[in-house]
């Protein structure tokens, strides 16, 4: 992957959470930290713009911890977390898409660069 951005659909298990996200998808992270290590999550961050809710904002619930950077969003009917809600160092909103809840992206054309939450 890493090509030219492209919009993809993106949803929780049940389909109550629906979104869009547009990425080249250059960046996937997989970080050790003890979350993303435990939901398996592979991420990539797109700013806020990039990012559209299509359906779901009342089935989202909100998980914070550590240093509370990130707003670990997840569907109260399935579970599943299919991004999260920050900024960046630069204060720019952003959305770390949970890119194993997008439609049509094969992962292992992908290039995972870890990444070491744990130590964070």
């Amino acid at each position: 992957m890493g090509e030219e951005a492209k919009t993809y659909a993106g949803s929780c298990h049940c389909g109550k959470i629906r979104f869009e996200a547009t990425s080249d998808l250059a960046t996937v992270i997989q970080c050790n930290c003890s979350i993303c290590s435990r939901a398996g999550w592979l991420l990539n961050f797109v700013p806020v713009s990039h990012f559209k809710l299509l359906s779901g904002d009342e089935t989202l619930r909100d998980y914070q911890w550590g240093k509370r950077h990130l707003h670990h969003t997840f569907c109260s009917e399935c579970g599943i977390h299919p991004f999260s809600k920050g900024t960046d160092r630069a204060g720019v909103e952003m959305r770390a898409i949970n890119v194993r809840c997008l439609e049509g992206v094969d992962l292992a054309a992908l290039k995972i660069t870890p990444f070491d939450g744990r130590s964070r």
